[in-house]
């Protein structure tokens, strides 16, 4: 006869199904007390809200809202000598607390829309006793968050179980060998033996079962034991396995409730610490710790012995795992230099590992932030997301625009939330790019993104798959140590240079207007603040600027900034970035003072107009020092005939009647700078969400905002033309204007936008012909095609760039200058931007509101390097500021060598200017500075590594940032003067 192989899978399956099912005997339900309020309430308030008594199947809150549970019971008689759990599921997120207030474990729905292939989040498991001697009261009780993992679904909120229940161990080490044995089966090929002597034991185990007695389960176990402790021997591929929940600090949820997925989260971890001594996890982002430290000190406490003890690893060198591309560059060196030094405060941990599993693309400035800041590696998982081409390596070195190199490792699975079962080791193994030259991977495993980590199944799987044979081995480690060894064999790796581009997610580039430009004003106003409290010798309040700092950086998460969160958090960090930039502001007005001076924080000299109390001003303001507004013009503004032409000293524009520009005449070089009619505002039809609009989008035709009114004025050296524009129930009002003495056309833009599901676009059609357009990224500017030639070419259809993008031949160039927009598309001469974005989902009404902003077209000659472009950017985004008298801090004699940041150091009251090479070829440049030196050196961005430094003659690569620490003489005050420095 031969053997039915279909029939013994089917009653294999069926085994695995009624297994599961043997696990837990339902005694009892417990009763419910719940105290619902619309916020969090913490322990000691935790009756303050409005009491129900609810019962399974009725619903105790309605979305976001928060409770307190009181579960209490009795435990039968019947259990005696039993294992005694509580099975409990709210539909929502729990967290257990002691008497004292203290987060014990998380628990959380098994109705989760967690990814099934990522395995179950659920969580329902609260043991009580392991042996019952029935009669045990239970008083137990817990916080609740009304929401899913992912934020909501439609039956959050029911509670589905609340029991006290009985948990065969037996059974349950039963239902896991089978569970480990069958997929490992299933990834096996069908005619090999290892298949059929699998498929076999699992039948013969299966025939064991009839009433799972306890003698059935142990000779079940007995006939899987065979299998199981087979070993697989030498291997040419190990993976290490580190625990993980990777926590979104915002994105279907608020802020808020980050707070407690963190508690639930790290108290889970702990707890299955305790059962598993092999059980490694790591937790990343300082700003999460931070919220445990401040919340649950008992429970941070805890986790402090754990990372000590080598158990828990601290992850991830930044404050939080923040957006790359839209971030500025000092921010990113902040990002790492608060994130490492409260790792090393806390916990006495030096990060080397940045841990950004799941960023929209990395810039090419990061190798040489993280390799001056002493990171050298790096671990990510995104570019597995990439639509049309396969990133070449898993394991490689890469290389940054200045040539600094890291070391970097993507887990191959592509995923953070392994499920860590054979199926994912089979994966892994399969689509590991460099396993011919690399010896490890790095599988993470548990549940993330809205937290919950590794639960009983990833560490029961884990246990039966050290060493068994058909799967390669599995050990768990420390990431940091996976390096170390990953390191020896660099000499194999290949090297990637440039940024690490994602081939999705390019809507985040623009979505959330808002808030992407009150990133860049806190930027550049934190910025000021820091040079103004240096300069001037006043109040430097260290406290101050790293909490303002640390807000920011927050906002900076990558579901926050790139805008991919829910409308909530974008409604509450807009209220806290207005509260911000007021705060800062006030302490770069305290600063300077008042007084008649204009003042200029950047490292060269500044010509041009400016206006203040109704008089224009001609004025050069030395670099970082201030110049007195003196034969000021007073200048009344008045209209002029001809709204259809600009013209200036410098530059001719002439408007169509519909608004657009038909041409843009640069008199200084005697060319047109335009091909076809440009700057009208184009609205395409979007259905996308707020990450990925659709990449053909330009197939179908866009509609047009309709010229409405247009009148021009003369305003003393500024002309300028308003024009008014309608489209549906939006309008949008536009003032071109041109400055004498300045080639830049600005266009300054208020938009009320009111479509949904629409994208609002202008675009510029230069004359330049060339294959590559330049970006301005952090620290420097990156290539990219401005041809669509091949498929890595087309999946750029769509880039970011900071304060300018710029097309050159070797003649003359164009630049598209802004003060608050990311995204773009260049190609065929055309430099098209992305101002608004109004998808619906995740964050509703996305971009539907009144914005301001700025941009500007900048004829100029020569290509990129020999124009200053560079410098123009600067200025269109730092505007000079008014006050009293600054005394000259210090000038660089190099154009190509701009000072981005002048603060007090970290640990001392010696200044510190981080300085970079902006043109992309070795250098050198002299500072001189406007009070004596008494000491200058040379140090990394922690401002820690000193070496000596010649102020004369200071060194740059091309794009390399240098950090500078001096110690000035001091002012000689006025007689009875109160310092204010620290």
């Amino acid at each position: 006869m031969p053997y039915n192989l279909r029939n013994q899978k089917e009653v294999t399956e069926a085994m695995l199904r009624r297994t599961e099912e043997e696990i837990y005997q339902h005694l009892c339900p417990l009763t419910m007390e719940v105290y619902v309020t619309p916020e969090p309430v913490p322990f000691t308030e935790r009756t303050s809200g409005e009491r129900k008594i609810v019962k399974e199947g009725e619903l105790w809150g309605k979305v976001w809202d928060c409770a307190w549970f009181h579960f209490t019971g009795t435990v039968p008689e019947s259990a005696k000598g039993k294992k005694v759990i509580l099975y409990i599921d709210v539909h929502g997120e729990l967290c257990v607390f002691d008497e004292n207030g203290v987060p014990v474990q998380g628990l959380t729905s098994g109705s989760s829309s967690m990814n099934p292939l990522c395995g179950s989040p659920k969580k329902r498991e609260y043991v009580i006793t392991e042996c019952a001697a029935g009669g045990e009261k239970i008083d137990l009780w817990a916080d609740a968050g009304c929401n899913d993992l992912f934020g909501v679904r439609p039956d959050v909120g029911m509670v589905e179980f609340a029991q006290i229940s009985i948990c065969r161990d037996n059974v349950k080490a039963l239902y896991y060998d089978a569970y480990v044995l069958f997929d490992l089966m299933k990834e096996t090929p069908e005619d090999s033996a290892k298949h059929q002597k699998l498929l076999r034991a699992l039948f013969e185990a299966s025939c064991q079962l009839w009433d799972y007695t306890d003698e059935e389960v142990e000779k079940a176990r007995a006939v899987l034991a065979v299998e199981l402790n087979k070993k697989g021997g030498d291997a040419d591929l190990r993976f290490s396995a580190t625990g993980h929940a990777h926590i979104d600090l915002a994105w279907l949820w608020p802020i808020r409730e980050t707070k407690r997925k963190g508690a639930r989260t790290f108290a889970t971890a702990l707890r299955n610490m305790e059962k598993d001594p092999d059980y490694v996890f790591g937790a990343s982002q300082p700003q999460l710790y931070a919220w445990v430290k401040e919340e649950h000190p008992a429970l941070y406490a805890q986790v402090k012995d754990r990372i000590k003890e080598g158990r828990w690893e601290a992850q991830g060198a930044m404050w939080v795992e923040a957006d790359t591309n839209v971030s500025g560059g000092e921010a990113l060196v902040r990002q790492i230099l608060y994130g490492k030094r409260f790792f090393r405060q806390e916990f006495q941990k030096d990060m080397e590992v940045l841990w950004l599993p799941d960023v929209f693309g990395y810039s090419g400035a990061l190798p040489q932030i993280l390799k001056k800041s002493g990171v050298p590696y790096f671990l990510t998982i995104k570019l597995s997301w990439s639509r049309h081409n396969q990133h070449p390596h898993h394991t490689f070195l890469w290389q940054g625009i200045d040539g600094s190199e890291v070391l970097v490792h993507m887990p191959p699975e592509g995923e953070y939330n392994s499920m860590a079962t054979p199926w994912a080791i089979k994966k892994a193994e399969r689509i590991y790019l460099d396993k011919g030259v690399c010896d490890e991977a790095v599988m993470l495993f548990g549940i993330g993104d809205g937290g919950g980590g590794p639960g009983e199944s990833h560490l029961e799987v884990l246990k039966r798959e050290k060493d068994l044979k058909g799967l390669l081995p599995v050990t768990q480690g420390q990431a940091v140590d996976f390096f170390h060894r990953l390191e020896k064999g660099k000499d194999r790796y290949c090297t990637f240079k440039g940024e690490l581009y994602l081939e999705r997610h390019q809507g985040t580039y623009t979505t959330q207007a808002r808030n992407k430009k009150y990133n860049r004003k806190m930027e550049i106003l934190l910025r000021e603040a820091e040079f103004a409290a240096a300069a001037t010798g006043g109040v430097y309040d260290r406290t101050a600027f790293e909490r303002i700092w640390k807000e920011v950086l927050l906002y900076q998460f990558h579901d926050i900034l790139p805008g991919s969160s829910i409308k909530r958090v974008y409604d509450e960090s807009l209220e806290r970035y207005a509260a911000l930039y007021e705060e800062t502001e006030a302490m770069v007005q305290s600063a300077y003072g008042q007084g008649d001076y204009a003042i200029n924080s950047l490292s060269w000299d500044r010509s041009g107009w400016l206006k203040k109390d109704g008089k224009w001003y001609q004025v050069t303001v030395p670099a970082m020092g201030s110049a007195l507004l003196k034969d000021g013009t007073a200048a009344a503004e008045t209209a002029a005939e001809d709204p259809s032409v600009l013209e200036n000293d410098q530059v001719r524009v002439s408007f169509d009647a519909d608004g657009s520009i038909l041409s843009v005449y640069d008199k200084t070089q005697d060319c047109e700078v335009l091909s076809a009619p440009s700057n009208r505002f184009a609205v395409y039809y979007d259905d996308g969400d707020c990450w990925d609009m659709t990449e053909t989008y330009r197939e179908r035709a866009p509609r047009y905002f309709a010229l409405t009114d247009a009148k021009a004025y003369v305003d003393g050296p500024m002309k300028k033309v308003i024009q008014q524009y309608a489209f549906g129930s939006s309008v949008l009002t536009q003032t071109i204007s041109i400055t004498d003495g300045s080639g830049q056309v600005r266009f300054d833009t208020e938009v009320d936008w009111k479509e949904s599901q629409k994208m609002l676009r202008t675009a510029f059609y230069t004359n330049i012909e060339t294959d590559e357009v330049s970006c301005d990224i952090q620290f420097g500017s990156i290539k990219r095609p401005a041809r669509r030639n091949t498929s890595w070419d087309m999946a750029k259809f769509e880039i970011c760039a900071h304060k300018y993008v710029d097309l050159s031949d070797c003649c003359h160039g164009v630049a598209l200058l802004n003060d608050c927009k990311y995204g773009y598309c260049v190609e065929n001469g055309m430099i098209d931007m992305n101002l608004l974005r109004s998808p619906n989902y995740p964050g509703e009404q996305a971009d539907i509101a009144v914005h301001t902003f700025s941009y500007a077209l900048y004829p100029h000659a020569g290509d990129l390097a020999h124009s200053d472009v560079r410098q123009k950017s600067y200025e269109y985004n730092i505007p000079l500021q008014f006050g009293g008298k600054v005394e000259q801090l210090v000038t660089v004699d190099n154009p190509n060598v701009i000072i981005e940041s002048v603060k007090l150091a970290e640990d001392s009251d010696e200044l510190v200017l981080r300085l970079y090479e902006s043109r992309g070829v070795p250098a050198a440049a002299s500072l001189r500075f406007g009070r004596p030196v008494e000491k200058a050196v040379l140090t990394d961005l922690m401002e820690e590594k000193e070496r000596p430094v010649d102020l004369s003659a200071v060194s740059f690569g091309g794009f390399e940032i240098q950090t500078i620490k001096v110690k000035l003489k001091e002012r000689k005050e006025p007689e009875n003067a109160v310092s204010h420095r620290p």
